[in-house]
């Protein structure tokens, strides 16, 4: 398979099925495991501090309880992750350090609290860090907002972004066509769409897009995910990026052996 053909896998939330979601030492093992790209999820804490979580709240990845942005980075650190090993909530700059020096290709969630709204200049700040630390080149920052990668395209014309669309998020565009037309008029922003609604509207979006700006999100199992690999996509991004690379090395040596 040509390497302009190969779809990238991206581990989700660090490849949350397989150790904790968005902790350290499932960075460190995801990093391992010769995948393309690493997703995960960046708020705000209370003193202004980025950190590294998916959900605007406690209750679901850690032992803790209430919002994410009531609590000090210095607080959340000290919240242990379910079944984590007493790790607790990391911030940005710990999850940084594991990737520095990595060619693996970042893909920045940019989150909104617990209201539902954006984190004032979240993105201006994390363009700043990741161009300070030299990671702008091999970084994506993405979104289910709209507005939040328009002001990041705005602040910083280079930074490659992504919109994440589900059913929920096409539906308050207006559908799926609307979403779509909403989206590609973010000069080369790429588009990854939950697995449901692609498989629903593969033709429209692949159209739209093409090949070097859609995704899938989040494929799991080995026939999903054999499936996903064999269609023209940029990347795939599950929690299971061991079996994806599986599938997929399956995939080039039935290639190689036709």
């Amino acid at each position: 398979m040509p390497e302009s053909e190969r779809v990238l896998i991206v581990g989700h939330r660090g490849a949350r099925n397989l150790w904790p979601e968005n902790s350290v030492d499932g960075f460190r093992r995801t990093k391992a495991l010769g995948i393309d790209a690493v997703e995960f999820d960046v708020h705000v804490a209370r003193d202004g501090e980025l950190v590294v979580i998916h959900d605007p709240t406690l209750e679901r990845t850690t032992e803790g309880a209430g919002a994410v942005a009531d609590r000090t980075a210095a607080e959340l650190a000290a919240i242990r992750l379910r079944d984590g090993n007493g790790e607790g909530v990391p911030n940005l700059a710990s999850v940084l350090d594991v990737f520095a020096g990595s060619r693996l290709e970042l893909h920045i969630e940019i989150k909104t609290d617990a209201l539902g709204r954006p984190y004032p200049d979240l993105e201006g700040r994390l363009i700043d860090l990741l161009a300070r630390r030299r990671m702008q080149d091999h970084t994506v920052l993405t979104c289910f907002v709209p507005q939040v990668l328009e002001n990041a395209r705005r602040l910083s014309p280079r930074q490659r972004v992504l919109a994440s669309l589900d059913r929920r998020s096409a539906e308050m565009m207006g559908g799926l066509e609307p979403a779509l037309e909403r989206l590609t008029a973010i000069e080369d922003c790429m588009v990854a769409v939950e697995k449901g609604l692609l498989a629903l509207g593969f033709d429209l979006c692949l159209t739209r897009l093409g090949r070097e700006r859609l995704g899938v999100w989040v494929p799991n199992d080995a026939s999903e995910l054999a499936h996903w690999l064999s269609r023209p996509l940029r990347q795939l991004t599950t929690d299971r990026p061991d079996i994806a690379l599986q599938q997929r090395e399956r995939a080039q040596t039935s290639l190689h052996s036709d």
